[in-house]
């Protein structure tokens, strides 16, 4: 038996769901658990029992600690021969049920937990956290997270020596693309879409909102959810955009492919004003890739060696209204370069891809099981 812990409602949280998938076929019987905010659409994995813990609060300390004591609590009383916990915040239960009953742990580090942006200011909750990262995170025998600068980053500070495994995107050979014309952009517009869970401040989007009144011929898909969309649709309107900015609720994985897979190009945008944010390597550069749409993003350093290695996008000097919407300009009106583009999206994909990275993250797997055995 394997339990896999996260603080997020997984609906839309794949690198989850696809560890799920990839220890029920290594023959766990695996439990997923993360956390019902109230508005979660339902989740299907087959062979996979999936628990969302409810609390009473929705987001603040309160959430964080109600969460962790009902986390502990169903560890404590459900055994499993394997714990998996994604992020710092789940880190505290899994690691509690893991001395106590013997079994090993895996920590998956989704990011740089302390290096968030606007941590540091809120002064109370950065030492409490900064306190369970140095207490615990060396004691982690088994690691894994997303990209080289972040594992580094924990070698440096913790002496532990992550594995790093990708947030690549599973296979769309099998997806069919949203008819754009029922969207009603005409075939000479640039169709570009900005996607994610994590619509919140400092990830660019207010910039973008802005570089769409200095565009013609472009339309914006916003799809996703997060902190600020309430203020993003206001803007929208205040701004007179309505026209040319489509929003779409979450959604799952698959169908949000499809919006993607019509588009003509993708947008990450996260600024470099944190250093998780800087060594970042998020799930919708990947996600693009997959689509076989070029990107264009952000001047930071993972994201750009990636887009620079395949040739498969554009890389902003730095990331402003006038910047994006020269980028943008730049592909609806040059579409020798959008084709070329799309091409080297389309070949990156053959090696960017879940079907590959799956491999490594099964042999860490295993090494994880074989260490167990051996003690």
């Amino acid at each position: 038996r394997a339990t896999i812990a996260v603080i997020s409602d997984l609906s839309t949280d794949m690198r989850v769901q696809k560890q799920a998938m990839l220890l029920t076929d290594m023959g766990y019987t695996v439990t997923l658990i993360g956390r019902d905010t109230g508005k979660s659409p339902s989740l299907f994995l087959p062979r996979v029992r999936v628990k969302r813990l409810r609390v009473l609060f929705r987001r603040g300390p309160l959430m964080y600690i109600l969460f962790n004591v009902s986390l502990l609590l169903r560890l404590l009383t459900r055994r499993s021969d394997l714990y998996v916990s994604n992020d710092l915040d789940t880190l505290i239960p899994c690691y509690s049920a893991s001395r106590l009953f013997g079994k090993p742990l895996v920590y998956d580090a989704h990011e740089y937990f302390t290096g968030q942006y606007g941590l540091a200011e809120r002064k109370l909750q950065y030492s409490v956290w900064k306190k369970v990262e140095r207490r615990l995170v060396p004691k982690v025998r088994h690691m894994i997270t997303v990209s080289n600068s972040i594992a580094d980053l924990y070698r440096k500070e913790y002496g532990v020596d992550p594995v790093v495994i990708m947030n690549v995107a599973p296979s769309t050979d099998e997806l069919i693309a949203y008819n754009r014309n029922n969207l009603r952009v005409r075939e000479e517009d640039l169709l570009v879409v900005y996607q994610g869970s994590g619509i919140n401040p400092g990830r660019g989007v207010m910039e973008l909102i802005n570089a769409m009144t200095m565009l013609e011929r472009i339309r914006l898909i916003i799809a996703g959810s997060g902190d600020m969309i309430e203020e993003v649709k206001h803007a929208v309107s205040y701004k007179g955009l309505g026209s040319n900015v489509i929003f779409l609720p979450r959604m799952k994985w698959e169908e949000m492919m499809q919006f993607t897979m019509c588009c003509d190009a993708g947008l990450s945008l996260d600024p470099d004003n944190c250093i998780n944010q800087r060594f970042s390597l998020p799930n919708k550069l990947f996600d693009y890739i997959a689509a076989g749409i070029p990107a264009v993003v952000s001047p930071l350093p993972e994201v750009s060696a990636v887009v620079e290695r395949y040739a498969c996008g554009l890389i902003l000097s730095h990331v402003t209204p006038y910047t994006i919407a020269g980028a943008l300009e730049r592909l609806r009106d040059d579409r020798d370069l959008l084709a070329e583009l799309k091409e080297k999206a389309l070949e990156a994909r053959k090696l960017l891809n879940w079907e590959n990275e799956r491999v490594k993250e099964q042999e860490f797997f295993r090494n994880v099981i074989e260490t167990k055995r051996n003690r």
